[in-house]
């Protein structure tokens, strides 16, 4: 019986998203019997439900449905919980249990490109779904975390939640005065929106005029690979770290989860970079 993996989310999400190409590449690499698809149709309750078929082993899970699914499944793993976001599903005998992946892949993709974060400063822009996991992981590891959001009281609610981790953490509303005091000795700046994601991609959340040389800018959005953000970025001579490496990352975990099998994490990033229209 062949096995099936879903990507809930919704229709522009699923359209751009480079999931079930990375995923079946890796599946096809090791032989096993699995096939991965954007779940189109239906309300996500029913998409829930759907997961638990005999014949289905999990689900991704993106923008907008990462808080919201929690509310269908059975259980949530210990920092999903904290976390309080789901990116992925396993279903076992049609118990559905929650993970988040997101956390653990940002943080690996940032201490690859930047190196130690005990002493960093960074700022956060977003409290979305991606943010909650990405504050959780980097609130253990760096020295001061601002978070910024459109809507303070979510990036205040997210602080008060790591109030007892050994990281500074302050938040507030996502303005210009408040970014150009929060950068001003920043090490590292990380965009969780959607802005600059195809196809809002002439869209940034911060300034090219705030962005200060020798400052790590990473980017988790992936398609494109170079949003405007990250060409500014560079432009005033900022190092850029785009989303795929995270986005590969925590595929290769939620593989891991629904196939119990060490997946091709080098072929799964060929893949993602050639299906960009990227050529080393």
């Amino acid at each position: 019986m062949t096995m099936k993996c879903y990507l809930l989310g919704s229709p522009e999400a699923l359209k751009h998203s480079m999931s079930p190409a990375m995923h079946n590449a890796a599946f096809r690499d090791l032989g096993l019997d699995y096939v991965y698809e954007a779940y189109n149709g239906g309300s996500l309750k029913e998409a829930v439900g759907h997961l638990r078929s005999p014949d289905v082993k999990g689900a991704n899970v993106t923008i907008p449905f990462k808080v919201e699914v929690m509310g269908y499944l059975d259980g949530l793993d210990g920092f999903a919980s904290s976390v309080g976001a789901v990116n992925t599903i396993v279903n076992d005998g049609g118990v559905l249990k929650g993970f988040n992946t997101d956390g653990k892949a940002a943080t690996r993709a940032l201490e690859e490109s930047y190196g130690d974060l005990s002493a960093a400063k960074v700022v956060l822009v977003g409290a979305g779904g991606s943010a909650r996991a990405l504050a959780y992981c980097l609130a253990d590891e760096v020295a001061r975390l601002v978070i910024l959001n459109r809507s303070p009281e979510k990036a205040v609610a997210l602080a008060r939640n790591l109030a007892n981790t050994q990281c500074k953490v302050e938040a507030g509303g996502l303005t210009y005065e408040s970014l150009s005091e929060a950068l001003m000795d920043a090490h590292i700046l990380v965009n969780t929106t959607p802005l600059g994601m195809s196809p809002r991609v002439d869209e940034t959340p911060v300034p090219q005029g705030l962005l200060r040389p020798g400052i790590l800018v990473f980017d988790i959005v992936y398609t494109p690979l170079e949003t405007k953000l990250l060409r500014e970025a560079r432009t005033v001579g900022c190092r850029a770290l785009a989303g795929d490496l995270m986005f590969v990352y925590q595929g290769a975990e939620a593989f891991r989860l629904w196939t119990g099998v060490e997946p091709p994490i080098k072929l799964m990033h060929e893949t993602v970079l050639r299906g960009l229209g990227y050529r080393r």
